[in-house]
């Protein structure tokens, strides 16, 4: 993941409102200042200690070498058993990834656009939208260059991170103004995630035998909270002893996150490809 694209997915997070306040685990820095992995790569010609992960942890070893493994489940949308396949997933694997979904490619390309291009922008214009947990600031530009654990290794990226959804749970001053387009990107494709994640639901809840509206009602009908979240991986030095993204469990009731642009995945068959996980 840390030899892809620079800008590594936009991550679409649902939760309830009682735990929508969760990433602010993922920020790094004190008050306001955010340690960038962007900004450290730049001065960089070793990878300091701090980052480097044991042997059993490297890509070295974590890498499947075998048999070619089974594959994440691929589920077409336009199928009449989309739901029965979605739910098959679920209980087997915990996650799938669909097609046909609807999601116009001009939405993504945007997304995809104004994401790279913040990062491409000064560490200072960048700064003016950074984290800061101690003044009770959750969103914003952050990086996961904390420990794992108190004595742990940190990590190799950065992220953008806000709400996009209900408009009560949204603060659009942690909204960047530049790039120019960003905010109507961000609204564009948050109204593609909630139609999309309406029909996931159904169908998840018609393939377990469920009135087609219960899973969604369940997590909040329209006051369900959509997390928005662009990683971004700048060039490692050593790239074979450190991890963008460490062994984690995501606190949201799902994950949907797109796979366009992570081309070194095995499961990434088509630039509109969006991986689910359902935690």
């Amino acid at each position: 993941m840390l030899n892809a694209a620079p800008v590594g997915c936009a991550v679409v997070q649902l939760q309830t409102k009682e735990t929508s306040l969760y990433a602010c685990s993922w920020v790094a820095g004190m008050a306001g200042a955010v340690q960038s992995a962007q900004a450290l790569a730049s001065s960089l010609g070793a990878l300091p200690p701090e980052f480097a992960r044991s042997e059993h942890e490297q890509t070295g070893a974590t890498t499947f070498r075998g048999a070619a493994p089974a594959e994440i489940p691929v589920i077409d949308m336009f199928s009449s058993n989309a739901g029965c396949f979605m739910a098959e997933a679920a209980r087997e694997y915990g996650i799938f990834q669909v097609v046909n979904h609807g999601v116009p490619a001009s939405a993504v390309c945007e997304l995809q656009r104004v994401g790279q291009e913040f990062f491409a922008l000064p560490q200072e214009e960048k700064q003016r939208y950074a984290m800061d947990p101690a003044s009770g600031k959750t969103e914003g530009h952050g990086s996961t260059m904390q420990q794992d654990i108190p004595g742990g290794k940190k990590t190799w990226a950065d992220f953008l991170y806000h709400n996009l959804s209900p408009p009560t749970a949204v603060d659009r001053a942690v909204w960047p103004e530049n790039p120019k387009g960003y905010k109507e990107a961000n609204e564009e494709y948050c109204g593609h995630m909630r139609r999309l994640t309406r029909t996931l639901f159904g169908c998840l809840s018609a393939g377990l035998g469920l009135d087609e509206g219960f899973m969604a009602e369940a997590f909040g009908g329209d006051e369900v909270v959509f997390l928005l979240k662009i990683n971004f991986y700048p060039p490692c030095p050593q790239p074979e002893l450190a991890l963008g993204v460490a062994p984690h469990t995501d606190m949201s009731a799902l994950t949907v996150e797109l796979l366009a642009v992570l081309v070194d995945l095995a499961v990434c068959k088509s630039p509109l490809v969006f991986l689910l996980n359902l935690n």
